[in-house]
Formats: structure tokens, C-alpha cells, sequence
């Protein structure tokens, strides 16, 4: 290939745009059983109708178009497979098409729902040029069966709407970027037929014109757009991966077959990354590795950990858990030829020294069991106590995963020799109970409840807890007076008044824990 584009000077952003036409068709054709004998077309119900969301290849060059009703469809061609739209599932193989272009760049945006946006400025050497970075592009993506039409340009616009417009490469950008139709700006309908009326049909007919006259007509919309696609205005680029702080890769001539063998090289990807870890006092708290295919497809596996580390042993373990867990076990395929390992969040981890009773050891094997559960059983499934800043008892401790607690904070001793202050089982919410007291502020002296009479035998309160007025969410609360008190059968429970006789006339008794 030669052509102009191939030939730009050093730091010019480059963008290379996908565009898979036919992307739910023959992702849906990876997993049928037999291809369909008949064109297909995928529908969905839309504006209270069944309407063509998708074709093939087939139907469009039958004449059938997205949007149409599928009645009109069915109409026009008698012998049509129709399979549902399921938009989640070709938003999940678009995904995985993105994290597989991540070989190419780490910036690879999601153009939905049918396209990517690559900025390979400053990747294409590594391909000997362009040329030779679009051409492996091609072929992996027709490997997988996957139809592609693709564009450079300056911009990511630009080559949006060159891949969208465009049948085939032009050897020359910006003449290419000025043919395109007005249609490739993406306005709504009506200000596109405006447009076409006024005689201004491509994108060079609008550019010869004066910008404020086309915005006084047609609206800042329109000349925003006419700009981006230019290069005269940015059109930034949101990654769908934002590159990590901390990356290992390697690639192979030959490509991997072994399973075990890329789990050897992750092991050693790790060791390089942990390395460079305590080079900068770093721990990792969320490590991911990927495994590219020869096809194309790459496989991204992820764990996290409930605190910064660098232990090898500790992230490979975790590994193990994680893929002994999958659904969809890791399959090379034709083979990995290249392994990346990232560490996408770092937080400050200094030297550690253990304790002479082997306490800083314990702590690190209770993070690590947590870590192993969490990986084994979901993030959510494993979840920490951690004390708040709040004098209300039932919101003093917080019930977080374990992966993402903060670290923990020291919990309120007691006066040694003293019996607890708060009871080790707490009602949430407390529960309402029947009592006989002395008033106006007295203790308790019997109390119902679950339908059985406590008579009280020793008391010790009030601890008088007023609500937290300084915040909105408690003004107008009430004053609590709490008893620890001990029924005739030695049973000993954690009772409050909630409200004093000048708050509120009547105030209710509750239950709100128990003692060990």
C-alpha cells in the first residue's frame, strides 16, 4: 500500500477506525449449530412492532435494511430465519474484539454498538508501520470469521466516518474526509435532509462555506460536527481500558499451545512486575492478566486483593482460584502468542516488620484467607466489620467486602477488668418490648417480651446517647437512656428508652441486644 497516510511526521495523532457491518450476525454464527440455509436478520420490538434490528450479508444484498418492520420483511423474502436481537450478548463480544486489539494499543475505545476506534500513535513501528499494523489486523479479524472495513485518520472522527462511509481505503485523507456524504456527520434526520436540499451534499461542500452562516441555518450541532471530522475542534478518545501504572507482557514467535506453559510465564510476569513494585514502595491491590490468541481473541482474567501487596506466591494462588472457578476454562485455541500482565491500582506499601509474638503474621494470613474467599466466591460474598466515627450504637460498624475495606481501624477497648459496655448480638432493628418502670426517667423493672415476662433482678444506667443533631438526617431525633440489665434466670439484655418525658409524652421501650 502507499499512500499519503502512511507517511506522517512523529507525534501526529493516528486513529484506526473498525467497522464490523454484519458484527450480531456472525457472532451469532460462532455458536449455531449448522449455518442458516436462508438469509438471516435478527428483530426486536420496537415502537410497538417487530422491526429489523440487524441483517447479514445476505439480506442486505436481498434489500433489507435495519428498521424495517419484519412483516415488510417477510413479505418481500418468503424464507427468512429470524432470531431474536440480543443487544448484551454482541455488547459482550465487541469486548472482547476491544480487549483484543489492546495488542495493538492500549487505547481502544468502544464505537457501539457495531465498532472500535484504535489510537495507534506511536504502536505502529512496532509493526513496521501501518501498513503493516492494518494488514495483521485484517487477518486476525478474518480468522475469525469477522467482516471488517476499516479507515486511518487524523482524528478519531475522521476515521470514524471514513470506515462508516466509505467502501474501500482512499490513497489520499483529506480529499477521502471531503467527498464523504453529509450523512456521515450523524446529524437527526431532518437536519440532514435540510442539508441535502440546500444542495450542500458532501462534507467538502459544507467545509467551503462560512462556519457562522452554516450555524445561523443549520444549527452549532452541525458545525461542531463538520469541525470534529476536519480537526479543527478535539474529538477525544474514552479508552475502554485506562492503561495501568505497572505492565509485563511477552511475546512469542511461536505461539503457545500449553495452558500450563502461559501459566508458567504469568508466574514470571509477576515476579518482573513485583520487582518493579518494590522499586517504588508499591503494593497492588488489583492485578489482571491477558492472554492473547493467535486468532485475535484475547482472554482477561482479574482478582483483587483486601490490601496491598507484592507477594508472588500469594497473587499466583490467587490465579489458581480463579481459573479453577471458571465457567469457560482457558482455552488457547491456535495458541497464546502474547501474555500482558497489569497492575491497574497501586497503593503505598512500606517495609514490613513482624512481631516478636507473631502477630503481623497472623493479620497477613486472615488477609489472605479473605483474598481466597473473595476470589473463590465472588467480591461481595466476604465482608468485613469496620468501625465508623458515630456514637449511634447501630451505626457504629460497618458491614463491608472485603476487597474493598479500607484499612481497618483500631476498635474502642475496654476497661479491663470491667464487664463489655455493648452486647455481643445487637438487634437490627431493635425490637419493641412491654415494660413497667418508675417515671418520669426510672429503670425498668419488668418487661414483655416475644410474649414472656423478665422480671428484672440488677440494672446498671442510664447511658444517656442523644441523637447526632449536627447532622440533617437526625434533627428532631431522640434521647436514648440504655440499661444493662439481668432477669431472675440470670439472662442479661441490652434495653433503652427512646425519649425523655419532655420529648415526648409516651416514649416506647425496645430491646435492642443481648449478652453473651
Amino acid at each position: 500500500m502507499t499512500n499519503k497516510a502512511l507517511d506522517k511526521a512523529p507525534g501526529t495523532r493516528r486513529y484506526l477506525a473498525l467497522f464490523f457491518p454484519f458484527l450480531p450476525a456472525e457472532r451469532w454464527l460462532r455458536t449455531a449449530p449448522k449455518p442458516p440455509d436462508a438469509p438471516l436478520v435478527f428483530a426486536a420490538k420496537q415502537r410497538g412492532a417487530m422491526r429489523l434490528a440487524s441483517v447479514d450479508a445476505a439480506a442486505r444484498a436481498a434489500g433489507l435494511r435495519p428498521d424495517m418492520p419484519l412483516a415488510d420483511a417477510r413479505a418481500q423474502m418468503s424464507e427468512l430465519v429470524v432470531v431474536r436481537h440480543d443487544p448484551t450478548a454482541d455488547q459482550d463480544w465487541l469486548d472482547r474484539l476491544a480487549q483484543g486489539c489492546t495488542r495493538y494499543t492500549p487505547l481502544v475505545a468502544l464505537d457501539a454498538p457495531d465498532g472500535l476506534i484504535l489510537d495507534i500513535a506511536g504502536a505502529a513501528h512496532l509493526f513496521g508501520g501501518e501498513a503493516g499494523l492494518v494488514a495483521d489486523v485484517e487477518n486476525r479479524f478474518a480468522r475469525l470469521g469477522m467482516t471488517l472495513r476499516h479507515a486511518l485518520g487524523p482524528t478519531a472522527d475522521a476515521a470514524r466516518a471514513l470506515a462508516r462511509h466509505q467502501a474501500r481505503p482512499a490513497p489520499d485523507e483529506a480529499q477521502a474526509i471531503r467527498r464523504l456524504p453529509v450523512a456521515a456527520l450523524e446529524l437527526d434526520a431532518e437536519a440532514t435532509t435540510a442539508l441535502v436540499r440546500a444542495g450542500l451534499k458532501t462534507i467538502g461542500d459544507l467545509a467551503s462555506r462560512p462556519m457562522a452562516n452554516l450555524a445561523a441555518r443549520f444549527g452549532a450541532d452541525a458545525v461542531m460536527a463538520l469541525r470534529r471530522i476536519l480537526g479543527d475542534a478535539p474529538s477525544p478518545l474514552d479508552p475502554q481500558i485506562t492503561p495501568p501504572p505497572v505492565a509485563a507482557e511477552r511475546r512469542f514467535a511461536e505461539p503457545l499451545g500449553s495452558s500450563a506453559h502461559a501459566v508458567r510465564i504469568l508466574a514470571e510476569l509477576v515476579g518482573e512486575t513485583v520487582r518493579i513494585l518494590a522499586e517504588r514502595g508499591k503494593g497492588g491491590r488489583h492485578f489482571r492478566a491477558t492472554f492473547f490468541r493467535s486468532d485475535g481473541l484475547a482472554r482477561g482474567i482479574a482478582i483483587e486483593t483486601g490490601h496491598p501487596t507484592r507477594d508472588t506466591d500469594l497473587v499466583m494462588r490467587l490465579f489458581a482460584e480463579r481459573m479453577d472457578g471458571l465457567a469457560d476454562p482457558l482455552d488457547p485455541g491456535f495458541g497464546f502468542d502474547m501474555i500482558r500482565f497489569a497492575v491497574p491500582r497501586l497503593e503505598a506499601l512500606g517495609a514490613s516488620q513482624l512481631e516478636l509474638e507473631g502477630g503481623a503474621v497472623k493479620d497477613a494470613a486472615i488477609d489472605e484467607l479473605a483474598d481466597r474467599l473473595a476470589t473463590r466466591l465472588g467480591r461481595r460474598q466476604v465482608r468485613r466489620l469496620r468501625p465508623a466515627d458515630t456514637h449511634i450504637p447501630e451505626q457504629a460498624q460497618l458491614e463491608l467486602p472485603a476487597i474493598d475495606a479500607p484499612p481497618p481501624l483500631p476498635w474502642q477497648a475496654g476497661e479491663p477488668g470491667e464487664p463489655p459496655t455493648r452486647p455481643f448480638h445487637l438487634f437490627d432493628p431493635p425490637q419493641p418490648i412491654e415494660v413497667i418502670a418508675e417515671v418520669p426517667d426510672g429503670p425498668p423493672q419488668r418487661f414483655r417480651w416475644r410474649r414472656v415476662l423478665h422480671a428484672i433482678r440488677r440494672y446498671e444506667g442510664p447511658e444517656r446517647i442523644a441523637a447526632e443533631w449536627w447532622r440533617r438526617r437526625d434533627n428532631g431525633g431522640l434521647t436514648r437512656d440504655y440499661y444493662r440489665v439481668e432477669d431472675a434466670q440470670g439472662r442479661r439484655f441490652w434495653l433503652f428508652r427512646h425519649g425523655l418525658y419532655h420529648e415526648k409524652p409516651n416514649p416506647r421501650w425496645y430491646i435492642h441486644g443481648l449478652f453473651a
